[in-house]
């Protein structure tokens, strides 16, 4: 059975979105969808709040379907990995959600 790990966040201030998104194009999204653990993992940047004229609360939401905890722990320790998350947590201010289906 998969997880889906929702991540809901904001960039820190004095990180812009072209910082953030140059990075995530170029570094985060080819790397994380090259491990063996993840079936999918989207980056989604918030346009809106249906219904209102309001902020959306986060700036950002990402996807990432684990097809596999295990493996996904031990991609995740990977040197390279470990390297990617700081360079992410020293950008943005994030809450990590584990998900599953109803």
């Amino acid at each position: 059975m998969s997880t889906r790990i929702v991540a809901l966040f904001n960039l820190k201030p004095g990180v812009t979105t072209d910082q953030y998104e140059q990075w995530a194009r170029t570094v985060d999204m080819p790397t994380v969808r090259a491990l063996r653990s993840i079936a999918g993992f989207e980056v989604l940047r918030t346009t809106g709040t249906l219904g209102s004229d309001a902020a959306p609360p986060y700036q950002y939401i990402e996807i990432i379907d684990v097809a596999d905890m295990g493996q996904f722990g031990a991609d995740v320790a990977t040197q390279a990995m470990q390297e990617i998350a700081a360079a992410f947590q020293g950008m943005v201010d994030v809450t990590f959600i584990l998900t599953e289906r109803v």
